[in-house]
């Protein structure tokens, strides 16, 4: 008989015992972190204007040249980036995934590669393969002419960068929908006298085409949310982002403009969240693929093996190696425009930068804040997914749907939601927390918490449930369940997601770029901000730091890929 005794937290009784608290606590989380701002935010956009006016303040941006301006420019950027993201990403999916090439892991590794570093690391890097200065191909003499532009500082820049960043989205998508593909199908075409164009062209593209086009409605919305491309190489090339314009009002006017900046943020939901709905639509009216019996097997590519691979390997060159290349060789000049070689090569930026007591302590904050906040959300996510998944608890299924908001909503929108309920003070406390490691603590909890909620839940999809049922028959309660029988089972896909929390929040910079601090500065604001005065060399040196971090962990999640369930390293798939 299902226990019905109350049990209590802090003097308050808890109907169903541990799964009571269990799901208390991750409403707690799911409610007063994500959506309680997000709606606050939404309430103050649909506000009245300056005029006392019915939705003033929806018409005075619609009414702003400037906001007009930023627009259109996000929406042409964000289109334009797709169509990048989709040549390259399809392209890609399609080489590794049908051909037995040589070297698919480390190939698919870098194709990833964008996922893993921070956009304005990114960004950062390619800036200093494409400038004047080039330390990669200003030796081969390919670079832009000293006292020329960098070309990137432009719409079409943000674009190219844009779509190179979320091009892994795209090539994920492909991917699944490839190995969806059955080898009968296949099989079948083949004994019916089809070639392999016939069969590329008739069979895999058009069950694969749905795949292309989610992931490119992804990359939208990816795109049209991103700020770190916009700050490094709109700001500078004057095209202007909804994003950035945010940025540049709130550092402008302050709280003030809270409510202006509102209505900015309410567009770019809007415009991510069309995209979103464009997806499920198609995903909705995708053609249903009997799947039972293997996937299509890779095809031996023959006599084409060297130069397809040779061609992989240079494009993967050219998109992933050569700009770290730029970045590390920028971190090891004395200056900009000095030429790298044995009698110039010096360690004093990364010195500078370990030697600064701000940076010093950003990489503690970071590390603490993403710590913390991967901990814990393992936790949470332990807890909720316990609740929904095994338990069946209707709640906890719900809560469980509405973690994902934080996450889906731009980073630019979570922390403007958050100064408008965190910047004045809490009642019944009567202290703000708006500008201390606190806001930017429950902003990482709250926003990324899906990254290991999502594998933890899915381990737990694939469990027995008759072992939650004995335990449950020999008296063990809920909680005692879940921490002696299904927390030891779910630990290595809590542990792969904390990680994956752990290297997306150190490099943070959507959020953290309008939460942060003096005292409470971060690496992702840090890099911004060296580049942003002008100090590359420093910005590089700390770049390539926090790269050697994230790459770090990746490998170490790498190592634990046997114990993991399929699927959850996406280079191993």
């Amino acid at each position: 008989m299902r226990a019905r005794a109350g049990a209590t937290l802090a003097g308050m009784r808890f109907p169903g015992g541990g799964e009571g608290i269990l799901v208390a606590l991750a409403a707690f989380h799911v409610l007063a972190l994500g959506l309680w701002p997000l709606g606050r935010l939404f309430l103050e956009a649909f506000g009245p204007g300056t005029d006392g006016a019915t939705f003033g303040l929806i018409r005075e941006a619609l009414d702003s040249r400037a906001v007009s301006r930023a627009f259109w420019n996000t929406l042409a950027a964000s289109a334009g980036s797709v169509v990048v993201s989709v040549v390259l990403g399809t392209g890609l999916a399609l080489a590794t995934g049908l051909l037995a090439l040589r070297g698919r892991v480390p190939m698919t590794f870098l194709i990833l590669s964008p996922l893993l570093i921070p956009s304005q690391i990114l960004a950062l890097a390619w800036i200093e393969l494409m400038g004047s200065t080039s330390p990669v191909l200003r030796p081969l003499g390919l670079a832009p002419a000293p006292g020329q532009g960098n070309p990137l500082y432009s719409g079409a820049g943000v674009m190219w960068l844009l779509g190179i960043e979320h091009m892994p989205l795209v090539f994920l998508s492909v991917r699944a929908a490839l190995l969806a593909v059955p080898q009968a199908l296949v099989e079948a075409a083949r004994i019916a006298g089809a070639r392999r164009a016939r069969i590329l062209r008739r069979i895999v593209l058009p069950l694969a085409m749905p795949g292309v086009l989610a992931g490119a409605a992804l990359a939208f919305a990816s795109a049209v949310g991103n700020f770190g491309v916009p700050a490094l190489l709109g700001i500078p090339g004057r095209f202007t982002m909804l994003t950035t314009l945010i940025y540049q009002r709130l550092n402008g006017f302050g709280p003030s403009v809270l409510g202006q900046v509102a209505v900015l943020a309410l567009m770019l939901v809007a415009l991510g969240g069309a995209a979103l709905l464009l997806r499920a639509i198609l995903a909705a009216r995708a053609v249903p693929v009997e799947r039972a019996g293997p996937a299509m097997a890779p095809i031996p590519p023959g006599r084409a093996r060297l130069p397809v691979e040779a061609a992989l390997w240079l494009l993967l060159l050219t998109l992933a190696i050569l700009p770290l290349a730029a970045l590390m060789a920028t971190a090891l000049i004395p200056a900009l425009g000095v030429k790298l070689s044995l009698a110039t090569v010096t360690l004093e930026n990364f010195h500078e930068a370990l030697a600064s007591p701000a940076i010093r302590r950003a990489f503690a904050n970071s590390f603490l804040l993403s710590l913390g906040a991967a901990g814990l959300s393992a936790v949470i996510a332990l807890g909720l997914g316990y609740a929904a998944v095994i338990r069946g608890n209707r709640t906890a299924r719900l809560l469980d749907q509405l973690a994902d908001a934080p996450y889906v909503v731009p980073g630019t929108v979570l922390g403007i939601a958050y100064i408008l309920v965190f910047l004045p003070p809490l009642p019944g406390i009567g202290l703000s927390i708006y500008g201390t490691a606190t806001i930017l603590f429950l902003a990482y909890l709250a926003r990324f918490l899906p990254l290991v909620l999502r594998p933890v839940a899915a381990t737990l999809a694939g469990l027995e449930p008759a072992l939650d049922e004995a335990a449950r028959i020999v008296g063990a309660r809920p909680l005692r369940r879940l921490v002696f029988v299904m927390a030891p089972i779910a630990a290595p896909s809590a542990m792969a997601g904390a990680m994956l929390v752990f290297m997306t929040a150190f490099n943070e910079l959507t959020v953290s770029a309008l939460l942060w601090s003096s005292g409470v500065e971060t690496v992702g604001v840090s890099v911004f901000s060296l580049q942003y005065e002008g100090n590359s060399t420093t910005a590089a040196a700390l770049s390539v730091l926090s790269i050697a971090v994230v790459l770090g962990l990746a490998l170490m999640l790498d190592r634990l890929s046997d114990r993991l369930p399929p699927g959850t390293l996406p280079w191993r798939q």
